[in-house]
């Protein structure tokens, strides 16, 4: 199976950025503030799992746009 791990990749950044800004505009709405340790490891995890998530996803979604 050939998979563009560059662009998985991209779509991992692209999901820990999103998770990021999202926590960022949680904490700037309440008065609660999360671990930076907390914030920035679960924010790899999002990245791993959405670059995981994309090469595994991406080519059969593309075998379904080709049918």
């Amino acid at each position: 199976m050939v998979t563009d791990w560059r662009g998985a990749a991209i779509w991992g950044v692209v999901g820990g950025l999103s998770y990021l800004v999202l926590l960022q505009g949680y904490e700037l709405a309440s008065s609660i503030a999360v671990d930076p340790l907390v914030k920035f490891g679960t924010a790899l995890a999002v990245m791993i799992g959405a670059a995981v998530l994309s090469a595994v996803v991406g080519p059969r979604l593309e075998e379904n746009v080709n049918a």
